[in-house]
């Protein structure tokens, strides 16, 4: 059996919908903003966003955190690691906690607990796709570039076991008989 991915959301729909979300966040905020990127996975929409912040008359300053709830496959476990740690001061910042996928809700409300905790002004979140159907945690976010379907997703910087990352769209993973029933695969 081989392995097809079908396209959720193309190139071009990412792009207009990352340059709306900056023009969203740039209404809302003005100086000393902060963008936390949550590694690895949203590593392609950190950038793409922050670019478009700029285009939209914003100069945040860029961090990151690396923070793991998953091991080799696709399902989360319970304990949070800290891989890497945001470096800079966040005292009386406004961040932007960005991050690929709001699904659990579990490492959003971590990572967001942790900054406020160092005395962050503010932590909102910018999620590229958005499953509040698999919600566990307390949590939304404020900033949601699509809503997805309960599918495991591939692509923009996304993998499964490491594989489809480099994709630039976003496509679920489909059994080959699948992809036959369902539609096209990914370009």
């Amino acid at each position: 059996m081989t392995t097809d991915i079908l396209t959720l959301f193309d190139e071009d729909a990412i792009a207009v919908r990352v340059a709306s979300l900056a023009e969203e966040i740039a209404e809302g905020h003005a100086k000393d903003l902060l963008v936390v990127a949550v590694l690895k996975g949203s590593f392609i929409f950190a950038a793409d966003l922050v670019r478009a912040m700029h285009r939209a008359g914003l100069e945040p300053e860029m961090e990151f955190i690396h923070l793991s709830s998953y091991g080799a496959g696709t399902e989360g476990s319970e304990a949070i690691r800290v891989l890497r740690d945001v470096e800079s001061d966040v005292n009386d910042r406004d961040i932007i906690l960005v991050d690929d996928i709001l699904e659990s809700g579990r490492t959003l409300a971590f990572a967001k607990e942790r900054l406020m905790s160092r005395g962050a002004r503010s932590v909102k979140i910018a999620a590229l796709l958005d499953k509040p159907e698999r919600r566990k945690a307390a949590i939304s976010a404020d900033y949601v570039g699509f809503a997805c379907p309960d599918k495991f997703v591939v692509g923009y910087g996304m993998d499964m076991g490491h594989a489809w990352r480099q994709l630039p769209y976003i496509g679920y993973v489909v059994a080959s008989d699948e992809a036959s029933a369902d539609g096209k695969t990914g370009e």
